[in-house]
């Protein structure tokens, strides 16, 4: 075999990767088109400094070929710091970058003085190369960008975990651990914004740290590809997959918002807008105090339902009770035949996070699927303390259903399965339904303390 076939596969893999990421990049509907073109302009230069290497290489083989080899070089080093500078617009968000540009046309010219000076470097008449005292220009400016990379890239990932931390209610790792399996574990961190993705731009930089370390200590006679070529076409890939994934979670961002303004109108039922206002019109006309007092709690119930849309994240359980509260107390004034009661004194007071929206669909349930044809309906809410775990309760003594419904997510009890998903995906809460035909409800939520 020949000496430089296995570097034909290893031209065949980088130039594989190449083409991949740039068609996926161009055909990629969900990444922004600054980020497109980002990505298209260093697959270009990526091309180019590939074919650099080769063509460096080859020249180096020619005696006479000094000057070529001179003009290769010179763009090779004036490609890379341009390469970085483009790494640094997919971890920017809105800035211009001037002073990275400004190093990037510094190396430019300095390298350019090699056409007619040896102060950065020169190929003499014998094609060897000779550093001069600005010979490390690029490797300096590439150093300075790559730490202002690693710098913006770690602290975009710790941001991004201390805001996600924050945002479940300063938890912390080390409480979230308590008790979970290995695969738990896996999936907590994944939630909590430790997913390894968000590591992938600092990686990026160790990879390209790593390369020039190799190209230092490892050469070789033939050298037509090198190892930070290589670990810039891979760094591109990273780079791509990372923007790619980020996407991903803020469609499930986006699908979550959508669910919540569906649960939004689940809530705000046309005909219990109708039926309030037509109580309210009749109260005007017997009582106009109690009127007056009902459109006022029916104003707080649709201001803390629109309150709601907003509410990406936990809510104090003392505000979900004073929204259920609202909520029962126009339905009882409607069918004066409901009771319901409340024993949430002791959780009330602590400081306990919920998903907004959670106990009072199970209220709204209860009522409207339960206890309103009941002569004497009874719902009973109730929440407490226990070991590890708060536990909330819903009951009632309706007419009850068939759980089997609630797999099937029909139309009638979707609120109770909107309900459970958010409790298992925003706090790692359970809810289970035990309920029997004739004999009522109980609907039990039990979150981690």
């Amino acid at each position: 075999m020949n000496e430089y076939e296995p570097y034909y596969l290893i031209y065949f893999a980088v130039f594989l990767q190449l083409i991949g990421l740039t068609f996926a990049a161009f055909v990629d509907p969900y990444i922004s088109k600054r980020h497109k073109t980002v990505i298209l302009i260093n697959c270009l230069l990526t091309f180019v400094l590939i074919v650099q290497n080769y063509m460096e290489c080859s020249f180096s083989l020619q005696p006479t070929m000094f000057f070529q080899r001179k003009v290769t070089g010179i763009i090779g080093y004036s490609i890379r710091p341009v390469i970085l500078v483009m790494w640094l617009y997919l971890i920017c968000k809105n800035q211009r970058l001037i002073f990275a540009w400004a190093l990037v046309i510094i190396n430019a010219l300095v390298h350019l003085t090699a056409l007619f000076s040896g102060v950065c470097f020169t190929i003499t008449p014998e094609n060897v190369f000779e550093r001069g005292p600005l010979g490390y220009t690029c490797h300096m400016i590439s150093a300075v960008l790559l730490v202002y990379l690693f710098w913006l890239s770690a602290d975009m990932y710790v941001e991004s975990v201390d805001r996600k931390i924050t945002s479940k209610g300063n938890v912390q790792i080390n409480d979230i651990s308590q008790g979970l399996s290995s695969d738990q574990m896996k999936q907590e961190i994944m939630k909590y914004g430790y997913g390894i993705e968000g590591l992938l731009p600092v990686a990026c930089v160790l990879i390209i740290i790593i390369s020039v370390i190799l190209d230092s200590k490892i050469v070789f006679d033939y050298e037509p590809i090198v190892f930070l070529t290589i670990a810039i076409v891979s760094s591109n890939l990273f780079y791509y997959i990372w923007l790619h994934l980020g996407f991903v979670k803020e469609h499930e961002h986006d699908l979550q918002a959508q669910q919540r303004i569906q649960i939004m109108k689940s809530q705000i039922q046309p005909h219990f807008l109708y039926n309030t206002l037509s109580t309210i019109q009749a109260l005007c006309l017997t009582d106009p105090d109690k009127a007056a007092d009902t459109a006022e709690r029916f104003g707080t119930y649709l201001r803390q339902n629109l309150n709601s849309l907003d509410q990406s994240e936990l809510i104090p359980f003392e505000k979900e009770m004073e929204h259920t509260r609202v909520y029962a107390e126009i339905e009882q004034i409607r069918f004066p035949s409901i009771e319901v009661t409340y024993d949430v004194k002791e959780v009330e007071d602590s400081d306990l996070d919920i998903p907004a929206l959670t106990v009072q669909p199970l209220v709204e349930n209860a009522i409207r699927h339960g206890v309103r044809s009941k002569t004497q309906g009874i719902i009973h809410v109730s929440a407490s303390k226990k070991e590890s775990f708060y536990v909330i309760t819903v009951e009632d003594n309706g007419r009850g259903f068939d759980t089997e419904v609630l797999k099937n997510q029909d139309n009638e009890h979707i609120g109770i399965q909107n309900v459970k998903e958010r409790l298992e995906s925003l706090c790692n809460g359970k809810l289970t339904v035990n309920s029997r035909p004739g004999e009522g409800t109980m609907v039990t939520i039990r979150i981690p303390v």
